[in-house]
């Protein structure tokens, strides 16, 4: 595995636990959906090349659906509700 990836999973591994419980503090526009941005106002350490893995239909927003195949993927630690 790249350094890159190993970098993108461990800032996500630790950082987006918070995103993750927050998520509708994080959507600062309301619109169901986050941004690089959003996702970047909470952890910073995530990349345009992160966001990419985890934007699977690739509409530059994470919807519910994409948080949750991140985590099954393993590039999301698990909400807690």
């Amino acid at each position: 595995m790249k350094p890159q990836k190993l970098a993108v999973i461990s800032a996500l591994a630790l950082g987006l636990p918070t995103l993750v419980l927050a998520q509708n503090a994080a959507d600062t526009n309301g619109d169901g959906v986050l941004t690089i941005d959003e996702v970047q106002a909470v952890v910073p350490e995530v990349d345009a090349e992160g966001f990419a893995q985890m934007d699977a239909n690739g509409d530059g927003a994470l919807d519910q659906d994409e948080i949750t195949i991140a985590q099954q993927a393993g590039l999301l630690p698990p909400s807690n509700g």
